[in-house]
């Protein structure tokens, strides 16, 4: 038990070194009001980098005790979202953002846009799809419940950037300029960065339990279906 705890313990405290070095930057450079990913265009880009590839790798570690303690699979909804999640975080890494001062990179620029998106939205589903099937759990009830609400709030703190988008499409307005995108992104980035920190603490509490344990518990609240000793997982 002792790799899976220092797994989800690692990718815990990965999602917090990427908090503490965003905040920092934003306490020491700013404006709050330009976007993050606007860190990758100068002097701060490798602290940047550090901190996103710190938040996928974390995921993905998060994601892999979960799998080998049997609350997830990885081919569930929840795990393909969760790893979605991390790709579209190392595009946004990979590709930065077009610096129309430096001349642009348009292509650079449209990849980045896709991976943020495919981040930005991945992580809500991920994180209610890994929830659900543990919400009546009288063992795992308690982290299911909360990650579902973790979840439902990365949702709701989407929400202005998609209106925003859909403003873009029905007026001139350009959708970027429709609310102070540096501020939403911020809000939205600490409230998925926070589901994954509450997932984070479930697989740490995980790894503390044998896998039999886990399954068992599958097992207690469920009807049975059939007599083998064999672990259930749930999708």
């Amino acid at each position: 038990m002792l790799i899976p705890r220092l797994a989800a313990t690692g990718g815990s405290l990965a999602v917090v070194a990427t908090v503490a070095m965003v905040g920092l930057l934003d306490l020491t450079v700013g404006p709050l009001r330009r976007t993050i990913s606007e860190y990758a265009l100068g002097d701060y880009r490798t602290v940047f980098d550090i901190a996103v590839v710190s938040l996928a790798v974390g995921s993905l570690a998060i994601l892999a005790v979960l799998v080998h303690k049997g609350l997830t699979r990885w081919r569930s909804g929840g795990a393909i979202a969760l790893t979605l999640w991390s790709i579209g975080l190392f595009l946004v890494v990979a590709f930065p953002k077009t610096n129309w001062a430096m001349g642009t990179n348009e292509l650079s620029g449209s990849i980045h846009r896709f991976g943020s998106m495919i981040a930005f939205v991945s992580l809500p589903i991920a994180v209610i799809l890994l929830a659900r099937p543990w919400l009546r759990d009288h063992v795992w009830g308690k982290h299911a419940k909360w990650t579902m609400a973790s979840g439902l709030l990365s949702f709701v703190a989407f929400m202005p950037i998609l209106y925003a988008i859909v403003m873009g499409m029905a007026s001139d307005v350009r959708w970027w300029r429709v609310f102070p995108l540096g501020y939403i992104e911020r809000i939205l980035l600490a409230a998925e960065v926070a589901a994954v920190l509450v997932v984070g603490l479930w697989a740490i509490a995980a790894s503390r339990v044998a896998p039999w344990r886990v399954g068992e518990t599958s097992r207690i609240t469920s009807a049975p279906s059939t007599t083998s000793s064999t672990t259930r997982t749930r999708s």
